[in-house]
């Protein structure tokens, strides 16, 4: 007589089992139903954004806009990211010109935010602005990026443009930041000026 070996036991297999749903508990929300576009718009509001300014400039006229979409990608080579709207005008220029310009906003200049986020305003005729090396570049913002259009990828309604780096400017001011649908700045830099986690980090090493 054989051994049966050990009793199995019944009823579905927990690794093919379907998990069960608990819409009162939080991330038990079904995968197959769309997520709420207010909702998401809401959790992404409270994700604490820098604020620039991207520019370009087409047949020597100035375009730009706000944008909050902005990151740094890769050091060798040193990429950004910038995403725009399908829609935008900014973007077609910015794939006709092939290049464009990040200025990085500083705390206190929430006005000009505003301003190239605003629809029919004259933007570049109310700040002060120069030409760097063929890119509007705006007076008094906190950093400056110059980039080439490195290459273009889909995302949804957006597109993601990669820039190559070509050029850097910085000057030492709080930077502008959006979160919660407000601007505002780091609040340790609104504090006191503190040393930079890299010096604490060797001298805690010595």
């Amino acid at each position: 007589m054989t051994d049966p070996g050990p009793a199995r036991p019944t009823g579905p297999d927990p690794a093919t089992a379907p998990v069960a749903h608990h819409p009162d508990r939080p991330g038990s929300a079904d995968p197959a139903a769309p997520v709420d576009p207010q909702r998401f718009r809401d959790a992404m509001a409270a994700v604490c954004a820098p604020v620039t300014v991207v520019t370009t400039l087409v047949e020597g006229v100035p375009h730009g806009a706000t944008v909050s979409s902005f990151t740094s990608l890769s050091l060798d080579p040193p990429l950004v990211t910038v995403a725009l709207d399908r829609r935008s005008a900014l973007l077609r220029r910015i794939r006709t010109a092939e290049r464009f310009g990040v200025n990085l906003l500083g705390h206190g200049q929430d006005d000009l935010a505003l301003l190239f986020a605003r629809r029919g305003s004259d933007r570049f005729g109310a700040t002060a602005w120069h030409i760097d090396r063929g890119l509007p570049r705006l007076d008094g913002a906190a950093g400056w990026l110059r980039c080439d259009l490195h290459r273009t990828v889909e995302g949804g309604d957006h597109l993601l443009l990669f820039g190559l780096v070509t050029g850097v400017g910085r000057a030492e001011l709080p930077p502008l930041v959006y979160a919660h649908r407000t601007f505002g700045t780091h609040s340790r830099y609104a504090e006191r000026p503190r040393p930079r986690i890299t010096d604490q980090i060797a001298a805690c090493a010595r």
